[in-house]
């Protein structure tokens, strides 16, 4: 079992909102690792995210500027880690049905680019964020994570005899973080007016420290796989009744690649997961993969057997 204690760390996309958090959480528990390496390809935001590091930390936090779609950054940064985490991606739905090459470019390519870096270093970790959108993927950003997931699931299978183990965490809308609907609806809720796209629209919902938690569980596991969190689904509406009950809601329409409900595990995929308790693991093609599923399913946001009400929605947002 794998810990990150006196381990170095490279976290790509280390100053977006996972990075920040992920970095603030382990400092704030004090997790006894050797260094955590922050890159990234926006200075500012370094700079802004280093002033925060309070004296006592900042030798165990490193920066260093690069993007993923240069391997040869990437290998340079990467040298001496032994656990990569890796964050670092285009998001935005709308932004990628427009610009299709760019995602590519960053979430297909450069997963492709800190693949072939580790396996010419010595790292014996890699865990890659995923996202519910590449279960069945209908829009551009999905498809893009789709094949990440794939691209390191099938690095296990060309590793040879190094010690690494490519894995993958896949979870739901992030409260707090930046891509989440609910800023958008906090600042909305000022004019009491909702913008919803689909009134009977469902997501599921995790909150960043059960994302971090997640993370440092794929690092402690032995095998490869998709790790996914059981996650609470909640509907749109009851979201922005906990926001402002009195606000008006208007439905603007389903945007391009839009899903009216996510997946985490699709019916396919399902075949070839197996129950981890408060976990599923999608295990990937490989010998550690003997048995098949049974039993398939999906599991998605609206066949989901947890919706939090109104009331729950309310007490965990207000956290954040």
């Amino acid at each position: 079992m794998l810990s990150i204690k006196n381990k170095r760390i490279l976290l790509t996309g280390g100053t977006g909102s996972f990075g920040k958090s992920f970095v603030n959480y382990l400092l704030k528990k004090n997790f006894k690792f050797k260094k955590i390496i922050i890159f990234s390809r926006d200075e500012l935001k370094q700079y802004e995210f280093r002033n925060t590091i309070s004296n006592q930390h900042k030798k165990k936090v490193g920066f260093f500027l690069g993007d993923v779609r240069d391997k040869e950054r990437l290998e340079l940064a990467i040298q001496d880690v032994d656990i990569v985490i890796h964050a670092a991606a285009l998001k935005q739905v709308e932004v990628s049905e427009y610009n299709p090459m760019e995602f590519i470019k960053t979430n297909i390519i450069g997963a492709q680019n800190l693949i072939e870096a580790c396996l010419r270093s010595n790292v014996q970790k890699l865990v890659a964020l995923s996202t519910d959108k590449a279960s069945s993927p209908i829009n551009l950003y999905g498809a893009t994570k789709l094949c990440s997931d794939k691209l390191f699931l099938a690095a296990n299978n060309i590793k040879g005899k190094k010690k690494i183990n490519f894995s993958i965490v896949r979870y739901g809308n992030v409260i707090g973080s930046r891509g989440s609907v609910i800023p958008l609806f906090k600042q909305q809720s000022k004019n009491c007016l909702f913008t919803v796209t689909h009134k009977e629209m469902t997501r599921f919902l995790i909150t960043m420290d059960k994302a971090i938690q997640t993370v440092l569980k794929s690092i402690s596991l032995k095998y490869p796989m998709i790790l996914v969190p059981k996650l609470p689904s909640v509907k749109i509406l009851d979201l922005c009744k906990s926001i402002n009950p009195k606000a008006v809601i208007k439905i603007i329409g389903i945007r391009p690649g839009e899903k009216i409900h996510e997946e985490l595990v699709s019916y396919y995929e399902s075949y070839n997961t197996i129950d981890l308790g408060n976990f599923y693991g999608i295990l990937g093609w490989s010998k550690h993969n003997k048995k098949q599923n049974s039993k398939p399913f999906i599991y998605s946001s609206d066949k989901n057997k947890i919706f939090l009400s109104v009331k729950q929605i309310k007490k965990i947002i207000n956290t954040y």
